[in-house]
């Protein structure tokens, strides 16, 4: 089952961005040349879709697509990345994006 561990700064980033949205992260593949070529990005969404599952995690409520759950680690960080407004999400394999966005659609 997949986990993610969100850091104390990234809890308080959230709630305070969050607003009455679902926090979901996706495996984004636009402009990357094929579908296996993408980075992880967090988006702020008003409706979940019915491919939508719940993630793990110790506080704030993330959501993924299904079939996108294989281009993750099945145990995750995220935190913040200082001075930049930005998020990181590692694994204790990899950083999986070292400067992730959070997007509002």
């Amino acid at each position: 089952m997949m986990n993610v561990t969100l850091t104390k700064r990234a809890i308080e980033h959230l709630r305070r961005v969050q607003g009455n949205k679902h926090v979901k992260l996706i495996y984004d593949t636009d402009g990357c040349g094929c579908a296996v070529n993408g980075v992880p990005v967090l988006l702020l969404i008003d409706e979940l879709d019915e491919h939508d599952v719940a993630i793990e995690t110790n506080d704030v409520p993330i959501w993924m697509e299904k079939h996108q759950l294989i281009f993750f680690d099945d145990q995750m960080t995220l935190d913040v990345v200082d001075g930049a407004g930005c998020f990181q999400l590692k694994s204790p394999n990899q950083i999986l994006n070292p400067r992730m966005s959070l997007v509002e659609r």
